[in-house]
C-alpha cells in the first residue's frame, strides 16, 4: 500500500515538472521564434506611439523598435538634448516622424496639461508607460533615504502617478476607435521586493 502511494506521488511529481518544463519551452518558443516569424502590424492600433522615459534604456529601445515597425513616435523625457538626439536617430534611421515633449515626471500633476496639449489631435495607438526612477544611486535603508521628504514624493509621482495619468490622456480616443495598446513597464523588484529597495519595489507594484 505504502509503495503504491509513493509511486503515485513520484509519478505525479514527474508529470508536474514535465508539464512545467513544456510550458516554459512553449513560452520561449512563442516569444523568441514565433514573434519573429509572425509579427502583428502595430499600425492597426494607430499612427502614433507615445513612450515615456524614451531617451535611454528600455524606453529608447521601445521607441526605436516601434519606429522600425512603422509608427511615428512621441518621445517624452526631461532632458531636451537627449530627446533631440533620439528623435534625429529615429528620423534618420527609420524615416518616421517624431515629436518631443520635455517634462519632468517628478513634478506631479502640473505636467499633464502640457502633455495633453502636445498630443492633441494625434491618433495615438500605443502608449508605453516606461518612465521610472530609483531614490538613490546606491542601496539604502528606507530611513537613510537621501532628502527623504522630497525623494518619496518624486518617486511616487514618477513611478506611480505617471501610469494612470498618461493612460487617462490616451484611453478615451482608443475606446472611441475600438483599438489601442497600453504597455506598463514594471520591474522584477515589483514582483519580488528586495531589502534596501523597498520604496522602489513598492512603487513598481502598481505597474504589474
Amino acid at each position: 500500500m505504502l509503495t503504491d502511494v509513493l509511486v503515485f506521488i513520484g509519478g505525479f511529481t514527474v508529470v508536474f515538472h514535465m508539464l512545467k518544463l513544456a510550458w516554459r519551452c512553449w513560452c520561449g518558443f512563442k516569444e523568441y521564434i514565433l514573434s519573429e516569424l509572425w509579427q502583428v502590424d502595430l499600425r492597426t492600433y494607430g499612427k502614433w506611439a507615445v513612450v515615456t522615459g524614451a531617451t535611454s534604456g528600455i524606453g529608447k529601445a521601445y521607441a526605436t523598435e516601434l519606429a522600425r515597425r512603422g509608427l511615428d513616435v512621441v518621445l517624452v523625457s526631461r532632458y531636451d538634448d537627449k530627446l533631440q538626439l533620439v528623435a534625429r536617430e529615429i528620423e534618420d534611421q527609420y524615416g518616421r516622424k517624431t515629436r518631443t515633449i520635455q517634462v519632468d515626471f517628478t513634478e506631479g500633476h502640473d505636467i499633464y496639461p502640457i502633455i495633453a496639449e502636445e498630443i492633441r489631435g494625434l491618433e495615438v495607438g500605443i502608449l508605453v508607460n516606461n518612465v521610472g526612477m530609483a531614490y538613490s544611486d546606491n542601496f539604502a535603508y528606507f530611513l537613510e533615504t537621501p532628502d527623504a521628504e522630497i525623494k518619496i514624493t518624486q518617486i511616487v509621482n514618477c513611478n506611480m502617478l505617471s501610469v494612470p495619468q498618461m493612460t487617462r490622456l490616451v484611453l478615451p480616443d482608443m475606446v472611441e476607435r475600438g483599438r489601442g495598446l497600453i504597455i506598463n513597464v514594471s520591474s522584477e523588484l515589483g514582483i519580488h521586493p528586495q531589502p534596501l529597495l523597498t520604496l522602489y519595489s513598492a512603487t513598481k507594484v502598481s505597474a504589474c
